[in-house]
């Protein structure tokens, strides 16, 4: 009997990841929103860049009169940057964020950065998820403190995480959903059979087993009532698969960050209404600036990635109610270091794109890229601190209660400014 519940245990964690059994990979179905069905309700999207994604790489600030002295090789780019505005443009390798740009679904953060400017990865990325000023200094993440919050204070936001444990920027009171793509072929009919006799007997074994038939097949709009949602302990500061974080994008396209965005975008079309994705490869020390280094493959991925996610939420209106946001742990120095790389800095970029975004605009208090005007004499300064975004799309778009973002969600940032990020 103990194998059995061993195996009930890896059977249901397996249904509620999506990995040994890829029937569920179809599953996710929210209860209807406050105030409207889930299908009418906002959608919010937040990527994670793991490894410190050099702002002034991917939006070069080409109008500062100090950028090409200040950048030294990594300011020569294979082809022109692409134009946002008489000072900032996107790299070369983000032609369909640039066309998103031109398009006003793009908004383009600029000298922006957390609290944090120790240039720990960990760190950061603990501050980057937890919503915190410094450190575990929160055990929770900002957005599963906020899932409880939304829309109006009515149903929970449904939430769903494209990947093999719940990243602690969802952890918090509500349960969380995890999808990640399975290594393991389809059942046979044969074997399917064959376990419902032998699951006859148990009750548990049983339901697992009818539940992932269910998905399978198909059963409507119900069918992912009974998922064993995960909560659990704070996840460990190397997320699975990742070495450090730091990993480069994964070469195996049924688990690239490509065909994640596409199966976010199912489950968002489906029902959830946030879902949280990650992409690693953006630690640059070397070569930064290599036409198919790190680098360069990152930036053509998050270009195709973004792309996915869009092109995947299109159909049935969902990309006009919704808001990604694509951010990092910090950002890179200014000046190359002796290996034609970056090291870790402070300020950087983010990107906020949606139908619902108020975008064709790049937000930024610029400081300048003389070495005076920089922080510590390295790093390009922070203006914006990244929790005044946060605020503006939990608040505005997520309709979480501005009370609970004070309290709860984002302790400490009551002062920080709305921005003019979302169409009215």
């Amino acid at each position: 009997m103990s194998t059995r519940r061993h195996l009930l245990r890896a059977t249901l964690a397996a249904t509620t990841a999506g990995l040994a059994v890829p029937w569920a990979r179809l599953s996710l179905a929210a209860p209807p929103a406050a105030g409207g069905s889930s299908g009418q309700a906002h959608r919010f999207v937040f990527v994670i860049l793991r490894g410190g994604m050099d702002g002034l790489m991917a939006v070069p600030a080409v109008g500062d009169p100090g950028f090409a002295a200040a950048r030294g090789a990594l300011a020569q780019f294979a082809q022109p940057p692409l134009p946002l505005d008489s000072t900032f443009a996107l790299h070369p390798l983000l032609p369909q964020l640039h066309a998103l740009y031109g398009q006003g679904e793009l908004a383009v953060l600029h000298a922006v950065g957390l609290p944090y400017h120790e240039r720990s990865h960990f760190d950061a990325q603990q501050v980057l998820e937890s919503g915190g000023s410094r450190p575990f200094e929160l055990a929770t993440g900002w957005l599963g403190r906020a899932l409880p919050g939304g829309p109006a204070s009515g149903a929970p936001l449904r939430a769903v995480a494209l990947e093999t444990a719940v990243p602690l920027v969802l952890r918090g009171p509500t349960a969380v959903d995890t999808w990640a793509p399975s290594t393991l072929p389809d059942p046979t009919p044969d074997l399917v059979a064959r376990l419902e006799v032998m699951y006859r007997a148990d009750p548990a074994l049983a339901q697992a087993l009818a539940r992932a038939r269910g998905l399978r097949e198909g059963m409507g709009e119900g069918m992912g009532e009974g998922l064993q949602p995960r909560q659990g302990a704070e996840r460990s500061a190397t997320p699975p698969g990742m070495a450090g974080g730091l990993a480069a994008p994964a070469s195996n396209a049924r688990n690239g960050p490509v065909v994640l965005a596409r199966q976010a975008a199912e489950f968002l079309q489906r029902g959830a209404q946030v879902a949280v994705l990650e992409m690693g490869g953006w630690d640059s020390h070397i070569n930064q600036n290599a036409p198919n280094g790190a680098t360069a493959n990152s930036l053509r991925t998050l270009d195709a990635m973004l792309a996915a996610l869009r092109s995947g939420l299109q159909g049935g209106g969902a990309w006009g109610r919704t808001v990604v946001l694509v951010a990092t742990e910090f950002g890179r120095e200014v000046a190359p270091n002796g290996t034609q790389g970056s090291d870790h800095g402070s300020g950087g970029a983010a990107f906020v794109l949606g139908g619902a975004v108020r975008g064709g605009r790049v937000l930024a208090q610029w400081p300048g890229l003389a070495r005076a005007e920089r922080f510590e004499g390295r790093d390009l300064r922070i203006t914006t601190d990244l929790r005044a975004v946060m605020r503006t799309v939990l608040a505005e778009h997520l309709q979480v209660p501005r009370l609970m973002l004070d309290r709860e969600v984002l302790p400490g940032s009551a002062g920080l400014p709305a921005l003019d990020l979302l169409r009215g």
